[in-house]
């Protein structure tokens, strides 16, 4: 086992250690934040994100994904604007809401960056969320790699994906169906938005250049 390095977390004011594993795996312990990043009812759970105009549930409040002339957690437009899902997609009003890791369609061909099925659903997929230091400082492609998420209170535990690049100085964030597959609460109102862990509690051990198989669905290896 050798470490990584040392990644004194933002939310908590701790120092999390991350480790590479003698059989090439990554492993470290943390909380949990919540994500619903890439969340846009694909598979019939809420959207992350919506206009106030929008009359239904969302993930997360709409502040978390930025501002106008700064927009980050939607897919944006040439002009800048968030995407609104049109009357043919799973949400209609609502925005679309990406994740670092990028899907095909059924043909392997790529799709548009305003299609909701791009993106890995936080409301249905188990997935967790990197930094810089694990993306670009291991061997093997860590995007689309197989995870396993484990709660030490409860001993649950789930398999998932690595599909989303976080900031460097925060550890431990998972996707909603990741937090409700290992006992994590979520927020009240708005499933992403409050709930989690801050304990280091949870154990992650990631496989960089092993392609996770979730629901049956194999997902593709990236470059981050």
């Amino acid at each position: 086992m050798n470490k990584i390095g040392t990644i004194r977390d933002r939310n908590t004011g701790q120092n999390l250690d991350i480790f590479k594993q003698d059989d090439g795996s990554v492993t470290f312990a943390a909380g949990a934040t919540l994500d619903g990043d890439g969340a846009s009812g694909q598979f019939g759970g809420p959207p992350c994100y919506a206009p106030a105009s929008y009359n239904g549930p969302t993930l997360d409040i709409l502040a978390n994904a930025g501002s106008p002339g700064n927009w980050y957690g939607v897919v944006t437009d040439q002009s800048g604007n968030p995407v609104v899902q049109g009357p043919t997609d799973p949400c209609p009003g609502a925005y679309v809401s990406a994740t670092s890791l990028e899907l095909f369609d059924k043909s392997g061909g790529s799709l548009p960056n305003s299609s909701p099925f791009k993106y890995v659903d936080s409301a249905t997929v188990p997935f967790i969320v990197v930094p810089p230091m694990i993306v670009r400082g291991v061997a093997g492609v860590v995007m689309g790699c197989r995870c396993v998420v484990t709660n030490t209170r409860n001993g649950r535990s789930v398999e998932g994906v690595v599909a989303d690049g976080g900031p460097a100085n925060h550890l431990g964030e998972i996707s909603v169906a990741c937090a409700k597959a290992i006992g994590i609460p979520l927020g009240t109102k708005h499933q992403a938005n409050g709930g989690g862990a801050s304990a280091p509690t949870i154990k992650y051990q990631l496989f960089p250049g092993v392609a996770a198989v979730v629901n049956g669905v194999t997902y593709p290896l990236q470059h981050g």
